[in-house]
């Protein structure tokens, strides 16, 4: 039965209606700082800390344990809004008796949704390091109150968790940074916010720890190198035509690498020979080249690419020789051969003129070298071609064909078509692929 509404309106009807705004206040307060604390961006807060703001450096120390943040402000936030449902229902029933309880049920939901949920969620997350910057403070005090009780729950969710073969991770978010990364730059390449060449760089960089010299290496039978018995003069000659300045030097055979010389040595061991203080009657006869080589440097082929990047640079060289696990040349890499992987091809003006790789045809087919990575084809084309098994686009198509194609053969793997146009002995010389 319903009671008459002056005598409700008393001091305990306006003292109960105002704690449950306030628990809606602080019920809000919890949500918006749960969201915006689990939405903002560490790197940001990190920026912000650097700069001197104490509440990103509390911000920074609270989301460093987000297991035990989250579970400090749940807390609060089941406390008050249980709260504020059990003083509305009071409230309620005082002045509808039985169906109070429905009353308070469904106007709590519609209040405690719209107010302490929905709107603060979305104001933070359209906020959140600005949010999360000034409630971070007290947040920080909260833990500290709650940190015995949060504990015991913690202890007890992750017995719960083990009972089901899950086991807590902390640190996985701090293994994932990398990817979160390269994550974020791949999808502000695709929504437009970052240029194809800004993404190629950054990801490029990032890739060198999960890559090889082997990957990226010139191959054996295109390097040039130099005979230690060819006559000086001939070697000379050699030198001036390759657009090489460091070349390897062999003895006996091509395999025994005795040394790597650069040009400029050469030329001034030649000089001082024919013009320095006491000048050979000979000419070029008696000149050794390989009293002006360097000692090889040789590496094996597993090297990652930061890990041989690194080495050049602490040993003050640009030139290594791959070699593979029995000790046999596989390739040479250089300091540039890394550095292009990041900011792409560098030219000189001593680097041959060559035609683009790519050429679209009528059919829509691009004619493509065998010898090119499928990294680099994906990057240019912004395709998604496995590279787990074969390093070159032709080693794709061996792999996947199980044979050595010939001349005309078509295939059709991972959504292309590749037609072989091109062989030349065992080695596929040119492709025609089409996306399909």
């Amino acid at each position: 039965m319903m009671t008459d509404p002056a005598t409700l309106l008393d001091t305990t009807f306006w003292i109960t209606a105002g704690g449950i705004l306030c628990l809606l206040v602080m019920s809000a307060f919890f949500s918006g700082s749960e969201t915006a604390l689990t939405a903002s961006s560490r790197a940001k807060l990190k920026t912000l800390a650097d700069k001197g703001s104490r509440g990103a450096e509390a911000a920074m120390i609270v989301t460093e344990d987000s297991e035990r943040m989250i579970g400090a402000i749940l807390l609060g936030n089941n406390v008050v809004n249980i709260m504020s449902a059990s003083l509305a229902t009071a409230l309620l029933t005082r002045m509808f008796g039985d169906a109070g309880v429905a009353f308070a049920t469904a106007g709590m939901t519609v209040l405690v949704l719209i107010f302490g949920e929905v709107l603060p969620k979305t104001f933070a997350i359209t906020f959140p390091e600005s949010l999360a910057v000034r409630v971070a403070p007290f947040i920080r005090l909260l833990i500290l109150i709650f940190a015995p009780i949060v504990g015991v729950v913690r202890a007890l969710v992750r017995g719960i968790l083990r009972l089901f073969g899950v086991k807590a991770n902390p640190e996985a978010n701090m293994l994932a940074v990398r990817e979160e990364i390269m994550g974020v730059i791949a999808l502000g390449h695709s929504e437009g916010a970052v240029e194809k060449e800004d993404r190629d760089r950054i990801l490029g960089a990032l890739d060198l720890a999960d890559r090889t010299v082997e990957e990226i290496m010139r191959h054996r039978s295109e390097i040039r190198m130099l005979n230690a018995d060819t006559p000086p003069e001939a070697l000379l000659g050699e030198i001036l035509q390759s657009p090489h300045t460091r070349m390897p030097i062999w003895k006996d055979n091509p395999d025994n690498i005795v040394g790597v010389i650069h040009a400029k040595d050469v030329l001034r061991g030649m000089h001082k020979l024919m013009f320095g203080a006491t000048p050979s009657r000979n000419g070029l006869e008696g000149f050794n080249i390989l009293d002006v080589a360097m000692k090889p440097y040789f590496i094996p082929d597993t090297t990652t690419l930061d890990e041989q990047m690194r080495q050049f640079l602490r040993r003050h060289t640009h030139f290594a020789l791959v070699v593979d696990e029995y000790g046999s040349i596989q390739g040479l890499i250089t300091l540039e051969d890394i550095l292009e992987e990041i900011v792409g091809e560098i030219t000189d003006e001593f680097d041959v003129a060559q035609e683009p790789v790519l050429k679209p045809g009528e059919d829509g087919a691009y004619v493509v070298d065998g010898t090119m990575t499928i990294r680099d084809l994906n990057r240019a084309m912004d395709w998604t071609l496995p590279d787990d098994e074969a390093n070159t686009v032709a080693g794709l198509v061996i792999h996947e064909a199980q044979m050595i194609p010939s001349i005309g053969q078509v295939f059709s793997f991972h959504g292309f078509r590749f037609e072989v146009t091109a062989r030349k002995e065992n080695r596929i010389a040119k492709l025609k692929i089409k996306p399909l």
